[in-house]
């Protein structure tokens, strides 16, 4: 099994699969001019590793077979009888192996057998993100994103969700705010007391009963907390609203049913962000920008639509409540970082 540094650096492994694999579809499946890697190396055999490095570096720059620009070696070592080399293309390194008869190159780490199954419990056991290969596709995606209202950085993804649905409206059917807390005799608690359990509520009324100016709420609140002021300019039916809030069968009932969820998912922190039922990491997909979120989204699909190509803002979204969408101190750095858990 791949371990977690892997999982992580997908990204990363997918540059040298692409890199490399073309490296294996020219030569060995057509190689058209009658050259092959294989060939290049009839007269080294018997020499250093460090020199089959070179070779097979030399051969990828001189062919033009890596589309991610100039290849550089970094090292060379020998493991179970292969020809490890770690390569560099910018700024980014994997390691590739070998055949020591210069017949197959592969793109990635072999698959280690003998450590299958402790990898496989490792897993089951990992509650980190899920490399976007893993997750379960299907033609109408759902991207979950758990917060609690008066969370920086649930705000920041929150502010990155409305600025991706304001660009691209499709995306809305796509997406689901959900909530942390627990209801407590007849009202709702949340991790950053009254107030923010208050406003969590209000939210999921909106979303529940006055769900296309969801986003729009949302959006301008979390600019000054005028809560008050975003009601009336985004046109909220302000009694159906209290309404719902007060009405326990309707708000309280819709807020029970995201902790049930938050809880199903062992959901602590905000924001915690699941696509089609898999747990992931906004880092694997751009991060909390509105790039982000539409990547996140169109990872779900079996067969991705014409929206996916639209390019949105890559840059992070503000952390907080801010009046711009982002801000010098907001990084895609803090796409792993959430509030204190649930409790």
């Amino acid at each position: 099994m791949f371990d977690k540094k892997d999982n992580k650096n997908i990204i990363l492994i997918g540059i040298a699969v692409v890199a490399v694999i073309v490296v294996v579809v020219l030569v060995y499946v057509n190689p058209s001019d009658g050259f092959s890697l294989q060939n290049s190396f009839q007269n080294i055999f018997g020499t250093s590793s460090q020199k089959i490095g070179e070779e097979t570096v030399k051969y990828i720059n001189d062919k033009g077979l890596s589309p991610q620009g100039p290849v550089s070696l970094v090292s060379v070592s020998e493991e179970s009888g292969m020809v490890k080399i770690k390569i560099k293309i910018g700024s980014n390194e994997f390691d590739s192996y070998i055949t020591k008869d210069g017949k197959f190159l592969f793109p990635s780490a072999p698959i280690d057998m003998s450590a299958a199954d402790e990898g496989s419990s490792a897993n089951n056991n990992n509650t980190d993100s899920t490399a976007s290969t893993s997750i379960t596709k299907n033609d109408s995606p759902l991207l979950e994103v758990f917060v609690v209202s008066r969370c920086p950085y649930g705000l920041q993804i929150q502010r990155a969700v409305a600025d991706a649905v304001k660009n691209i409206p499709e995306l809305a059917q796509y997406i689901k705010v959900e909530y942390i807390g627990a209801v407590s005799g007849n009202k709702i608690t949340a991790m950053h007391g009254d107030a923010e359990a208050t406003e969590n509520l209000r939210q999921i009324c909106i979303r529940e009963e006055q769900s296309a100016k969801f986003h729009d709420y949302v959006a301008c609140q979390m600019k000054t907390g005028d809560i008050a002021g975003c009601q009336t300019s985004i046109g909220i039916d302000s009694a159906k609203l209290n309404s719902c809030v007060s009405t326990a069968s309707k708000g309280i009932a819709y807020a029970q049913k995201d902790f049930d969820q938050s809880n199903n998912y062992g959901v602590q922190g905000s924001p915690t962000i699941f696509l089609n039922g898999t747990k992931i990491s906004e880092s694997d997909f751009g991060g909390r920008s509105s790039g982000g979120v539409k990547s996140m989204v169109c990872a779900g699909f079996n067969n991705q639509p014409e929206f996916c190509s639209t390019k949105l803002n890559t840059v992070a979204a503000a952390v907080g409540f801010s009046e711009t969408y982002g801000s010098s101190s907001a990084t895609n750095n803090s796409a792993n970082t959430n509030c204190a858990p649930a409790q």
